[in-house]
């Protein structure tokens, strides 16, 4: 009896490493949730960086986008796939698309010495020092990037760095409004 009360815990070991093996094998690892998709950014009020400090000023994430497309970048200094993906971010305001940064879980003296480094792809920059605003965007890591449409809107989202083409024209063609037809005298209420 005593024998088997010994190999009791090695059984148990085994079926729970099973278990954990299975569901390793049928799980997805390229699965990235987009659970934020559809919803509404957030209205999370962050200091603007000014110089390489936080603040004076305040804005809201929604607000940022001032009723225009935007995409926002959850970034860090210190955060090496946010170097990679830099020079899209330039590309990108080379072409006129809003960029807000929002500067992840960093001191803005590290992020301003970021940018200078490296360039400004940002219409502007949001500290975000206690991660605030990565909990309720959901983030799972830096970066990570979202397309916001004119009403504030998130369209699309984009986990890790933006490398390619093709993922950086789904988010910018994603954030641009669906044509809607003009209203006319006709289509008016009965």
């Amino acid at each position: 009896m005593n024998r088997w009360l010994a190999l009791l815990p090695l059984v148990v070991l085994t079926g729970l490493a099973a278990l954990f093996i299975g569901w390793s094998l049928k799980r997805d690892p390229a699965f990235k949730p987009d659970a934020m998709v559809g919803q509404p950014i957030p209205e999370t009020v962050l200091p603007m960086l000014t110089g390489d400090t936080a603040g004076p000023g305040n804005l809201d994430l929604k607000t940022a986008g001032v009723g225009k497309p935007m995409l926002v970048n959850v970034f860090a200094s210190w955060c090496a796939p946010c170097r990679i993906e830099h020079p899209k971010l330039l590309a990108l305001k080379a072409r006129g698309v809003a960029v807000v940064g929002v500067a992840y879980k960093d001191e803005p003296v590290a992020t301003r010495a970021f940018l200078d480094e490296l360039g400004d792809p940002y219409s502007m920059v949001l500290v975000d020092r206690e991660g605030r605003a990565g909990l309720d965007l959901g983030i799972s890591g830096v970066p990570e990037t979202f397309a916001v449409d004119a009403l504030g809107r998130i369209t699309a989202k984009q986990s890790g760095p933006l490398l390619n083409e093709a993922d950086i024209e789904r988010l910018v063609a994603s954030m641009q409004a669906p044509p809607r037809a003009a209203p006319t005298a006709e289509s008016g209420p009965r």
